[in-house]
């Protein structure tokens, strides 16, 4: 077939080379580069059909454990609920030396991986007095280090002993050794408890009748020495002791040759009932790397908080094969290879209810294999009715790459393809090829889903990005629940296991109680990616599922089981209805994500600055004074909202980046141009400082601060002036004394007259978020009466050229009672009637309210300025003062 390619192409050239009056010499080299471009492509066919395959000997799993029936546990799990939990907040408090030790990130790793709230309190510098222990708030307290709780000062310690005995709450401490390998053994103080530090363990077993155990199954001992030489294992007298687990003294590198090893059996996590003073502590006598300890650790914390931290123990899992059809030539699946993934498949059905290998398949490279893989695909479709199914691209194209037509075109030929060949589609879940299109979003993709397949699910691993996996979440767009999806440690390249990278020690180690195993016993819901070659060649994807599996039910008392696509995206946005809504962030951050956003975008489309508002302070005249900097362009005006996009704090949020970003233009000069937007709205939204933040991380924001009270007066004068009945038909001083019995309506003028002045509380929450430096804050007062001298500050704030003296643009109108753009000698060019109306005096029963209302408000926002070095308002200083 090449070599008549190549005669065909050659007889091509020699006509095209003729008809222009080419040289034979040209024709001649023409012919030596098609001959080695043959020569390339037969020798790359001929290697492919000699790889050495291990098809004949593949790995076969290894795991052994005691089990009585894979689905007849040994021990029954533990139900930790008590009334007590009644009393308790779903939170953690975390004491560290500091956050960047490793024990601390291993503890903040699987708290996250677990979806628990907690707090860090760093003990590493002076603690300050603790005040937050009121009313349960936690659930259990964690200490990196013993030394740190029993050397903690006596206020702080006795606070802590005093919460947790009021709502019984436990802790969990953690014992490390000694760093004086001198050091033997040492009491702890005021405890009957004595630590040997600097122990190398081995034979490590639980304790099977402890009553800790919900997650974690009892199982064989562990042989042989553990890696970690520094164990602390405990010694105590007292009856409130229980141990959790067990161990023998092992060879340690640090003792003496001569050394003679303690064959007793040691005491590696222990349990404190509180018989001493009412806590119920949990001992660990090493950190988190040892795998098994993360399942202790999970069970301590449902157990210490009567239930309240417990996770649930149904796992779903599903394991799609991406690309059955794609794959090179001499790596494909033969029919013993599918033979063996329909065997497995029957055997993990009996572990897993309802298990189903999930295919994806592109159509075009269908029987594209040798003869023997061409058969291979042949059985594949012979056991269709076997497997569940799910459509990729008929090419396997990337989705960002291509217009909607051409998407629904590729689509709908592997829909065909589907219908030809009766392959059951009937999930509506899809994959896109290297997650290309899912996120960041490629709005062509779920438009072509929709109109083709009616997709209602997908996956990816890329939200909000890849690394580090635990933190990967679910979100929904146009209709399309996009749950996350893990990675079991196999990719297209991965077939054999002497090849493996770190070879198959590091594969069994992810499998046994590494990364893979981990993704089982943090996530509730779990959907695997594998690849064709991963089921041929030495099969490593069944060797993978059925050791993993069958560890996972040696080690815990997780119910594994599976159902159709649709039905765990459901359930997935039932168990975590906070992740519905996504957080775009900037897909120019982080080099993977650009690699999968469409070429013909760009991020230089995304604003510079924000100007957050509140409404009724001036916003409006900002924005036209920076307008007319010859350097800062604002957003293109809204058919909705104006010159406001309004884009992070209501419906069109969800929209998508691509329609926020048609609201700019594409910078002539990236570095000297700033966009910008302006929406009022955004100061006092609680969504918007973390959604602006997750895109524009990087952006200034400037916010302007009248007297509240003023604004709120403007505010409902500005309503009465759009006719609205509500602001015509009661007065200031009885909407702002409405109660909550009153008509919504009612209500709601009054909410947005007073809410967005408590401004203490909407800068804390941006503060949050953005650090103080990216902020700046505007006298609104300064404003009115001198903006050429805030302009100033502005273009220093944002360092932005060339500098523009503003007392050249701008006057004073006395008409219109505030500054002007110059326009001439005599004219000036001013805002719209609407702005600057005079209004009658407020009462001062209304006065009154709103300085009392406020006035606690105006002090914390003072501190809060102070705080972070701004310059206080003349108008809150005023305030504070007494003034009128």
């Amino acid at each position: 077939m090449a070599f008549r390619r190549f005669v065909e192409r050659f007889k091509t050239y020699y006509l095209r080379a003729t008809s222009r009056h080419v040289s034979l010499s040209h024709i001649f080299i023409l012919a030596i580069c098609l001959s080695l471009v043959t020569f390339v492509i037969l020798s790359y066919r001929l290697m492919s059909l000699s790889h050495p395959t291990r098809k004949a000997n593949p790995p076969q799993p290894v795991i052994k454990c005691r089990l009585d029936g894979l689905n007849k546990p040994l021990f029954t799990p533990k139900d930790h609920h008590t009334r007590a939990s009644v009393k308790l907040g779903k939170r953690v408090l975390v004491f560290v030396e500091s956050h960047y030790t490793k024990h601390a990130k291993q503890i903040m790793a699987v708290l996250e991986a677990a979806r628990f709230e907690y707090k860090i309190e760093n003990t590493g510098k002076s603690l300050p007095a603790l005040t937050h222990f009121d009313k349960g708030r936690w659930s259990v307290i964690v200490f990196e280090n013993l030394e740190a709780y029993i050397n903690m000062d006596n206020w702080n310690r006795g606070m802590i002993d005093k919460y947790c005995q009021e709502y019984k709450v436990g802790m969990i401490i953690f014992v490390h050794s000694a760093e004086e390998y001198g050091i033997d053994r040492e009491k702890v103080p005021g405890f009957p408890l004595i630590l040997r530090y600097n122990m190398a363990l081995r034979d490590y077993r639980l304790n099977a009748f402890t009553e800790l155990w919900r997650i974690t199954r009892p199982g064989e001992t562990i042989p042989g020495p553990l890696e970690d030489d520094n164990w602390t294992v405990f010694e105590y007298n007292h009856s409130s002791y229980e141990p959790i687990s067990y161990a023998r003294a092992a060879p340690n590198q640090f003792l003496d040759p001569g050394y003679t090893i303690d064959n007793s059996t040691l005491v590696a996590a222990l349990l404190d009932r509180g018989g001493l003073d009412r806590i119920w502590r949990v001992y660990f006598g090493n950190g988190l790397s040892f795998w098994l300890h993360r399942l202790v650790f999970l069970d301590s914390l449902s157990f210490l908080s009567h239930g309240k931290l417990s996770l649930s123990l149904d796992r779903y899992i599903q394991v799609d094969v991406d690309d059955i059809f794609v794959g090179a030539v001499g790596t494909r699946m033969t029919p013993a290879d599918v033979e063996a993934m329909v065997k497995t498949q029957e055997k993990l059905q009996r572990q897993v209810e309802g298990f189903h290998f999930n295919l994806g398949f592109s159509g075009y490279f269908f029987k594209r294999g040798t003869a023997l893989e061409n058969e291979g695909d042949d059985k594949i479709l012979e056991y269709k009715n076997k497997f569940w199914w799910f459509g990729h691209m008929w090419r396997h194209e990337q989705a960002h790459k291509f217009t909607l037509e051409r998407l629904e075109q590729s689509m709908l030929r592997n829909y065909q393809f589907a219908k030809e060949h009766g392959i059951p589609i009937h999930h509506q879940y899809a994959v896109a090829p290297h997650h290309s299109g899912v996120y960041p979003v490629h709005e062509e993709l779920y438009a072509s889903w929709k109109n083709v397949w009616d997709i209602r699910v997908s996956s990816t691993e890329e939200y909000p990005k890849l690394h580090p996996a635990w933190r990967r979440r679910g979100f929904i767009h146009r209709g399309v629940m996009v749950l996350p999806r893990q990675t079991c440690g196999l990719f297209t390249h991965t077939l054999y296991i002497d090849s493996y990278p770190g070879g198959r020690e590091t594969l069994d180690n992810s499998i046994q109680g590494g990364d893979l195993f981990l993704t089982f016993l943090y996530n509730p819901i779990n959907i695997y990616m594998t690849h064709l070659g991963n089921f041929g060649n030495d099969r490593l994807a069944l060797y993978t599922f059925e050791s993993v599996i069958k560890f996972v039910q040696c080690w815990t008392n997780l119910k594994l089981k599976q159902i159709p696509p649709l039905e765990m995206g459901i359930k997935y946005f039932e168990m975590f209805p906070e992740e519905k809504d996504p957080l775009w962030q900037n897909p120019c951050s982080y080099k993977r994500h650009i690699e999968i956003w469409s070429t013909n975008k760009t991020c230089e489309r995304l604003p510079k600055f924000l100007v957050i508002g509140p409404q009724k302070t001036g916003t409006t005249a900002l924005y036209t004074f920076l307008a007319m900097h010859p350097t800062i362009i604002s957003n293109y005006d809204s058919s909705e909202t104006f010159e406001e996009v309004q884009f992070f704090n209501g419906h069109n949020y969800y929209k998508g980046i691509d329609w926020y970003m048609k609201f700019f233009p594409v910078p002539e000069n990236v570095t000297s141009e700033f966009l910008f937007e302006k929406s009022a709205t955004y100061f006092d939204n609680e969504l918007v400082p973390m959604r602006a933040h997750g895109l524009l991380p990087k952006a200034k924001l400037i916010c302007i601060l009248v007297n509240p009270a003023k604004r709120a007066y403007s505010w409902y004068q500005h309503m009465r002036a759009h006719q609205d009945p509500t602001a015509l038909n009661y007065t200031f001083y009885e909407i702002l004394t409405a109660s909550e019995t009153a008509p919504r309506k009612l209500k709601d003028i009054r909410n947005r007259c007073l809410n967005p002045g408590v401004y203490v509380q909407h800068l804390s929450h941006w503060l949050e978020y953005y650090p103080s430096r990216q902020l700046f804050i505007v006298d609104g007062e300064r404003l009115k009466s001198n903006p050429s001298s805030v302009m100033h500050n502005i273009q220093r704030f944002l360092h932005i050229e060339p500098y523009v003296d503003y007392q050249k643009l701008l006057r004073y109108d006395p008409k219109k009672g505030f500054y002007c753009q110059v326009l001439s000698n005599d004219r000036n060019k001013c805002l719209g009637r609407s702005k600057g109306r005079k209004y009658p005096a407020m009462e001062q029963k209304s006065q009154d309210f709103l300085k009392q209302y406020y006035h606690k408000n105006n002090i914390a926002l003072s501190k809060l300025l102070e705080r972070y070095k701004y310059r206080i308002p003349d108008w809150l200083q005023k305030d504070l003062s007494g003034q009128d």
